[in-house]
């Protein structure tokens, strides 16, 4: 069977619409399965470009009874995989291929919920393991109850103890006392609570699956680590694509602060003794001394006393981890005992490697110290590039399929091949597609740069792009999604609207959460929503609620961001040019992004507007403007506040 003749049955399945977009898109999905060659392929909003991707995906797994990985990096669109899109397949594709196709889903193990720590406890900081009610009441003990009562409700649901259907959800801090990682599990088979196991069960259904999907982070970890997380499988499809490198670097980061040290030493101290422990806990505290003496941003070279420190905390955590491994056999040790050391080991583990790492000056990493607000100071360390590791971790091992609405960046995939370690010398066989959209953009869409305006500076919002930002929300009376480069910058702005329009409601960023923001901004349409880099991507807003999206100024990545500038020089040190190689790519990424948050349907019709001139006056404007959707473009204040009023109106 065909790809053509299954989607025509898919689609008249579900009383749709033919889309030549999506049918070019899952013929060029099975021929890059069938020929191995890796497909970038841009697929604009309203393209239907899951289904488009998930009908070639069943029928290699259907043929050759191995699943295809399907990789997402928002846990919006996973959801709509999950619990739209593939049942919708499955029920249309049955008659057709002759039995129910199966799916699941699969995330690593700390997504889930782990009975033994439910029911059981969780370490404290003393190594002993602490059940829920009797933690200190508080918040935080509220949530490992109301998490724990959960969880058990899922047991006897025969339920998925997945993290991310908890609603409402709790901190990082509540569910890791209720979680744990790969290396701190017990495993099936010692684990008392091994059969009902949340993560195993995940694992096994995902094992007899057509499909499996799951995020960027496990199919990083799968390729990276050569830890077989993942079903075996050929073909992987990376949804979301323009993340991936992102996720990567993500997952090959690491982070060193006095206060994890210490909480290990506290931990290791009944397996290993006081001894080791208590020299481990000392190196925290020259760990911390050293980087209050060293100034925050990127680390080009160790100063002498961190560098000291680094190696103290190196040799420290060797010394507490060799005592793990003399402290008899697991096999001999009661599972709480077992479950309590093995959270205890991986602390330290990961303290040695990460120290290790920081002390080898290996050109490859970027070590950065950054202030946090709370908790001090924390020293970070991730890799200039994951390029390499892409290329020969995952693009030399799988095909993949990359697939995004934005992944032509300035008129050319090169950026994004790049990216994946696709070019050069002896790269993987790969082709790029653009399917276009659906959508008319010259029709429905304004692209609007305020080229009268000054360029802006670092002091926030100067007053005459304020001006022009009032201007254009009074005229779209709302409707108004108002995308900052810093919340500083958001939340000057929310104020001064609310100040010069005072009937309008002005929602902004940091006053609730995101979910509920979101809501608020939908279900009242002349309501307007200002914010930072969470509202560029991922905000699914048709209709009436959204005419105008505001964009404050170019999104160039700050000078002094770590990762970005040790990238730039890198690249100029290699004869590239590095501004437009990372912080154009970067701007033209969240531009494109940003802008696509207007039209999200055939129906929508509405204005872009950056208040940033030079994308129309510097030499780079032309090439982040050849990143957007094709809108009809306007310098002429007057003509777009003409056509946000008529909207408005209308």
């Amino acid at each position: 069977m065909s790809p053509k003749e299954l989607l025509t049955a898919v689609v008249e399945h579900l009383g749709g619409t033919h889309r030549p977009g999506q049918l070019e898109m899952a013929e060029a999905v099975d021929s890059a399965i069938g020929t191995r060659e890796h497909l970038l392929v841009q697929a604009g909003t309203g393209t239907g470009k899951s289904l488009a991707y998930l009908v070639p995906a069943l029928l290699h797994s259907v043929t050759t009874d191995e699943p295809v990985i399907v990789a997402t990096a928002t846990l919006a669109l996973q959801a709509q995989l999950v619990d739209r899109d593939l049942p919708l397949l499955a029920d249309a594709a049955e008659p057709v291929i002759g039995r129910k196709p199966k799916w699941a889903t699969l995330k690593g193990r700390a997504n889930y919920a782990c009975l033994h720590r439910v029911r059981d406890g969780a370490p404290d900081d003393q190594g002993e393991l602490v059940a829920a009610e009797d933690m200190v009441s508080g918040s935080l003990g509220a949530d490992v109850v109301r998490v724990r009562e959960w969880a058990e409700e899922q047991a006897e649901l025969g339920a998925t103890g997945d993290r991310d259907r908890l609603e409402p959800g709790v901190s990082d801090r509540a569910w890791a006392q209720v979680s744990v990682n790969a290396r701190e599990c017990l495993g099936a088979t010692r684990c008392p609570y091994g059969t009902e196991c949340f993560a195993e069960r995940a694992r096994h259904r995902a094992s007899d699956a057509d499909i499996v999907v799951t995020n960027h982070a496990l199919l990083a970890i799968n390729a990276l680590e050569g830890v077989p997380v993942l079903p075996e499988h050929d073909v992987a499809i990376v949804d979301e694509g323009h993340e991936l490198a992102a996720r990567v670097t993500s997952v090959a980061a690491a982070d060193l602060w006095p206060g994890v040290i210490d909480r290990a030493a506290t931990r290791s101290r009944s397996h290993v003794g006081e001894g080791d422990a208590g020299e481990l806990r000392l190196t925290g505290e020259r760990l911390r001394q050293a980087l209050d003496e060293a100034p925050p941003g990127r680390v080009d070279e160790l100063p002498d006393r961190l560098r000291a420190a680094l190696v103290d905390v190196r040799d420290a955590a060797r010394a507490v981890a060799s005592g793990f491994t003399g402290s008899g056999s697991g096999q001999d040790r009661e599972p709480d005992v077992e479950a309590a050391r093995r959270a205890a080991k991986t602390m330290v583990d990961d303290i040695f490697a990460t120290a290790e790492r920081m002390v080898a000056d290996n050109e490859h990493d970027v070590v950065w110290i950054e202030e946090r607000e709370r908790g001090g100071r924390i020293l970070r360390v991730a890799p200039l590039s994951v390029a390499g590791l892409l290329r020969e971790k995952l693009f030399g091992e799988t095909t993949v399929v990359a697939t995004s609405a934005t992944l032509e960046l300035g008129g050319s995939f090169d950026a994004a091949a790049g990216a994946f370690g696709l070019t050069g010398e002896k790269a993987p066989r790969w082709r790029g597609l653009d399917v276009g959209s659906p959508f008319d953009y010259a029709q429905q869409a304004i692209l609007y740069v305020a080229r009268d305006l000054p360029p802006p500076g670092r002091d926030g919002l100067r007053p005459e792009a304020v001006d022009a930002l009032v201007e254009l929300v009074s005229a779209a009376g709302g409707r108004t999604l108002g995308l900052f480069s810093s919340r500083r910058a958001a939340e000057e702005a929310a104020a001064a609207v609310r100040e010069r329009l005072p009937k309008m409601s002005i929602l902004c960023q940091g006053e609730d959460i995101v979910p509920t923001l979101i809501r608020q901004f939908t279900e009242d349409t002349s309501s307007s929503l200002f914010g930072t880099l969470s509202l560029w991507q991922g905000v699914d807003v048709p209709g009436d609620a959204c005419h105008l999206v505001v964009i404050d100024r170019i999104p160039f990545p700050r000078p002094d961001e770590p990762l970005s500038s040790a990238r730039q020089r890198w690249v100029e040190k290699n004869g590239g040019n590095g501004f437009m190689t990372v912080a154009a790519n970067h701007a033209a990424l969240l531009l494109a992004q940003g802008s696509g948050r207007l039209i999200r349907r055939s129906t929508d019709r509405g204005v872009v507007a950056v208040l940033d001139p030079r994308l129309v006056t510097a030499r780079y404007g032309s090439y982040l403007r050849a990143s957007l959707p094709p809108m009809w473009f306007t310098a002429d204040r007057s003509v777009v506040t003409g056509a946000l009023s008529r909207l408005n109106s209308g």
